[in-house]
């Protein structure tokens, strides 16, 4: 049986972008006698308010989306990423970075998804481990499993190929875990079996899945959906000035015709449907 989730971080309120990817996994774990999920991914340090957990629940439900088990909250499995980290560190497959932004701009291997690709500096120096961040070492690892292929329900079949990110961090200085390897962590233990989300995080699957076969991870199906996006094709984003889900609840408007309009493709004025790859800088 589907289970899907949505799985939003506290650290701003939710646009109709995020209202766009509740209502796909929410319809398509209905639409197949499936499970819905509610995740939280709260561990941005302070930038997770508490506050925006409550306002998200309220948006959801003035949508008309009802999650179908209570909800999960990251910062409560901060172990299970440790133990994964020290899993790999034992594996021989992270090592200690210190470099700044900068100075892997100046560096970088080319550019990658996720922005300049580290060149390796830290691979070959004997680091201090403390208060660094650790990187996998991303040729090491995929000698290590060999090819890998993952399923998305619209691109159909896929080659891993995760070394387009190089070396990406892991383990963060000042957070319990990377997107990556948290996400991937989480959607194991929620079984969650189709993940949905954006075109935008369509490259990250490679890693996930490169990460699912180091850590004897369930493989599930992806689903990565267009995304909604400015007139200038960048996505929506409320610093930008895009009206939150929250400022359209309270301004009276009638959020199961808002869903309803998005399920038909009838977008509010300024904003449209992209089904390119956007990477936001």
């Amino acid at each position: 049986m589907v289970r899907t989730r949505f799985a939003p971080s506290p650290n701003g309120s939710l646009h109709l972008g995020h209202a766009y990817a509740a209502v796909t996994a929410h319809d398509i774990a209905r639409s197949r006698g499936g499970t819905f999920l509610l995740r939280i991914e709260d561990i941005d340090g302070e930038r997770s308010r508490a506050e925006a957990v409550t306002e998200f629940m309220e948006d959801l439900a003035w949508l008309g989306l009802a999650w179908d088990e209570k909800a999960v909250f990251q910062s409560q499995r901060l172990a299970s990423y440790a133990a994964a980290g020290e899993r790999l560190k034992d594996m021989g497959l992270l090592y200690p970075c210190h470099c700044t932004r900068s100075e892997i701009a100046e560096a970088a291997a080319g550019r990658g998804p996720d922005g300049p690709i580290y060149p390796g500096t830290c691979k070959q120096r004997d680091v201090d481990p403390a208060g660094a961040a650790w990187r996998i070492d991303m040729e090491r690892a995929i000698t290590l499993v060999g090819p890998l292929h993952w399923i998305d329900e619209r691109a159909g079949p896929q080659l891993a190929t995760p070394q387009i990110f190089g070396d990406v961090v892991l383990l963060r200085k000042n957070l319990p875990a990377s997107y990556h390897l948290a996400a991937t962590l989480d959607d194991a233990t929620d079984g969650v079996t189709l993940v949905t989300r954006g075109l935008d995080l369509f490259p990250a699957s490679h890693v996930h899945r490169l990460l699912q076969a180091l850590l004897d991870l369930p493989v599930p199906t992806w689903h990565h959906h267009d995304l909604l996006v400015e007139p200038d094709g960048r996505k929506l984003a409320k610093r930008r000035g895009t009206a939150s889900v929250a400022d359209r609840r309270r301004a009276g408007e009638d959020g199961k015709a808002l869903a309803a309009a998005l399920r038909d493709g009838r977008l509010p004025a300024g904003i449209s449907v992209s089904n390119a790859l956007h990477h936001e800088t």
